[in-house]
């Protein structure tokens, strides 16, 4: 790997402000919608810090809300445009893109590791495109060498096609696209288990076990 091409990547976290009722909707029941916002808190809390612990990277939050004390410092933070989430995620790399390659992610694969972000720029020296599909059949990755909306606009969005369809409309302008592998988004309670299972010393992991004690 050269590791300092993937450094010099613009690391995207696109997410919404933990905000009980408004996030992680799936998962109430069984939890509340306090408790979801603080699983959803705990998630992007960890998926900062994740990029944050790559040295020298351009890192952005696309919000959909106010920032808090969540905010892992060295983030540009930008607000999210658009209406549907394809527009928003095109209007994010538009928005963040500073002449370097970029790697988008959500808040909801807390699980991710520096090195698959740094596998993800990496892979750019070499694809137009790299993405990472999630065990949902949406995505929980893209990155692109450049913006460009065309690619992501009109994209059916959370729908359990939606990361062939963005493949497809990839590779149907041309592009050539590196595989990451498959992660787990955190939407529904067996979502959250498994990913805690496969990071247990997050803050998430955390957060879920606290849950469960308080409910024993």
């Amino acid at each position: 790997m050269n590791a300092t091409h993937a450094l010099n990547a613009t690391y995207i976290v696109i997410a919404k402000e933990p905000v009980p009722g408004r996030v992680k909707t799936r998962l109430t029941p069984p939890y509340t919608p306090e408790e979801a916002a603080g699983l959803a808190e705990a998630a992007l809390t960890d998926t900062l810090a994740t990029v944050a612990s790559i040295p020298d990277a351009d890192r952005v939050l696309a919000l959909a809300g106010t920032p808090g004390p969540w905010l892992a410092p060295g983030f540009r933070v930008l607000p999210q445009r658009g209406g549907g989430l394809d527009e928003r995620l095109a209007a994010a790399f538009d928005d963040a893109f500073a002449g370097r390659p970029l790697v988008l992610i959500g808040m909801d694969t807390p699980q991710v590791t520096a090195a698959l972000l740094r596998q993800a720029a990496d892979a750019l020296r070499t694809h137009d495109a790299v993405f990472g599909p999630a065990a949902d059949g949406g995505f929980w990755l893209l990155g692109l060498t450049r913006p460009d909306a065309a690619l992501l606009r009109g994209v059916p969005m959370s729908r359990p096609g939606t990361g062939q369809a963005q493949l497809d409309r990839l590779r149907g302008a041309g592009l050539s696209v590196a595989s990451l592998p498959v992660l787990t988004d955190v939407d529904t309670a067996a979502d959250a288990e498994r990913v805690a299972a496969a990071a247990p010393g997050g803050l998430f992991a955390a957060t879920l076990r606290e849950r469960r004690a308080v409910r024993t």
